[in-house]
């Protein structure tokens, strides 16, 4: 993956713009795994730039004891995108590390697939903050949640 500040890994339709390099989720994913969790969970990466990151995950199998979302899953999902975000935001120099997250649960899901949309909300020098939006395939939102991700200097994790 390449170490310009613009990196942007896009969808099949994903735009560009003259400052940003796009890559494919796959290279994406290649230099920035989701980790098992993430695949336990059944999330699957839709879209990442710099602007928004998209995702979905099933509700079958992430669901407390009576058949609804479970709350923990939908932060799993939010915690997720936003650590994306950060990280995008702090490459080459810099690593993203979680400090603060927060969710309201709105309503329940039981089946089907939820979509989790996060967007900045700030991208300073030593944090970055996303709302993520999760939201049921009615387009009702579900949760919504917000995650603050401090940025360290990458050599404090031998990058």
């Amino acid at each position: 993956m390449t170490t310009d500040r613009a990196l942007r890994a896009v969808g099949e339709n994903g735009a560009m713009t003259d400052d940003e390099k796009a890559v494919s989720i796959e290279e994406f994913l290649a230099q920035m795994p989701m980790g098992a969790l993430n695949e336990k969970m059944g999330v699957e990466l839709l879209e990442v730039s710099a602007e928004r990151i998209v995702a979905t995950m099933p509700v079958e199998g992430n669901t407390q004891p009576y058949g609804l979302l479970h709350g923990g899953a939908s932060v799993v999902l939010a915690e997720s995108l936003g650590s994306i975000g950060s990280a995008l935001h702090a490459h080459p120099d810099k690593v993203s590390v979680g400090v603060d997250i927060n969710a309201t649960h709105h309503r329940s899901a039981t089946s089907g697939v939820v979509t989790g949309v996060a967007t900045p909300i700030h991208l300073g020098r030593t944090s970055a903050c996303f709302e993520v939006v999760v939201s049921d395939e009615r387009g009702k939102r579900v949760c919504t949640a917000r995650i603050t991700c401090a940025l360290v200097p990458a050599e404090r994790f031998g990058r």
